[in-house]
């Protein structure tokens, strides 16, 4: 039996970390660009017809949704993969939300609060552009936190995510990997660009200088946060079409195991279309 596509990408508990993992690996599915366009047609009518009967399934009081959280440095393509996977499924069943730096109102919260407030309805595909792992995940590299007070809040983020998980909620976490080298190509090809001169951020050098304490903020929240009820993925990400193929085929093996389910009209179908065959329009 192959190996699935969460197995492939899922992490390592007290593994090597990001270190060890190639941001520009392919360890299973389409070797180039083309297959990968032909592959993710495949994928996006199986994810449609996946979506539409989640959707369905709670029209008749089914209390099921799924979370796809997105992680990762500066310009690993958070906002492209959203783009991109999002566009295989109806927009109508899709919550996205995006987490900049808090607010003055949500950093008078507590971290979660904000978060709460976006946790995708019943029937729904929620995507999380960042999420409540930029409060572990900043505060670390920043220094502003305590061993203590950091540990403290990977308890709390578990709790919460197995609390969603009771809810319903089924949680999939994608850290986008890419290399320092593809982050300054992509940096300069936004300098470059004049329609994409808007996305460049002076800040992102800050962020980019402190490269390696990141990558290690990111392997131990990775360790940390890990779990069956919410697991987390590194996805290779320095080839957007692998990218964007492998999310996509994470979330349709998701969906899957899933296993939405239209629901069955409370009607008489033949005297439905017997009514229907009746009928007359004035």
């Amino acid at each position: 039996m192959g190996t699935s596509v969460r197995e492939a990408f899922r992490v390592v508990p007290a593994g090597p970390g990001l270190s060890g993992i190639d941001p520009r690996g392919r360890p299973l599915g389409p070797k180039d660009k083309s297959a990968a366009a032909e592959s993710t047609v495949d994928l996006g009518e199986r994810l449609d017809g996946l979506q539409e009967a989640l959707y369905a399934e709670a029209t008749a009081g089914g209390r099921r949704a799924l979370l796809l959280v997105l992680q990762g440095m500066d310009t690993s393509g958070k906002g492209g993969t959203i783009r991109h996977v999002g566009g295989l499924v109806n927009p109508q069943g899709l919550h996205i939300a995006s987490f900049k730096k808090p607010t003055p109102e949500e950093l008078e919260h507590h971290f979660l609060w904000r978060i709460r407030r976006e946790v995708p309805r019943p029937g729904f595909i929620g995507v999380f552009d960042r999420s409540h792992y930029e409060d572990v995940l900043v505060p670390r590299v920043e220094g502003v936190i305590t061993e203590d007070a950091l540990r403290e809040r990977y308890d709390e983020i578990n709790a919460f995510e197995a609390e969603l998980a009771g809810q319903g909620v089924t949680v999939m976490k994608c850290m986008l990997h890419i290399s320092p080298q593809e982050q300054a190509e992509r940096l300069l090809a936004r300098l470059d660009d004049p329609t994409k001169r808007w996305k460049y951020n002076p800040g992102d050098l800050v962020s980019r200088a402190k490269w390696g304490d990141y990558q290690q903020a990111y392997t131990d929240a990775l360790h940390h946060c890990d779990s069956d009820a919410a697991p987390w993925y590194v996805v290779p990400s320095d080839r957007k079409w692998y990218r964007n193929w492998a999310v996509a085929a994470l979330l349709a093996e998701t969906l899957a195991e899933m296993d939405p389910q239209f629901p069955q009209p409370n009607i008489d179908i033949d005297a439905e279309r017997a009514r229907l065959a009746a009928s007359k329009v004035s």
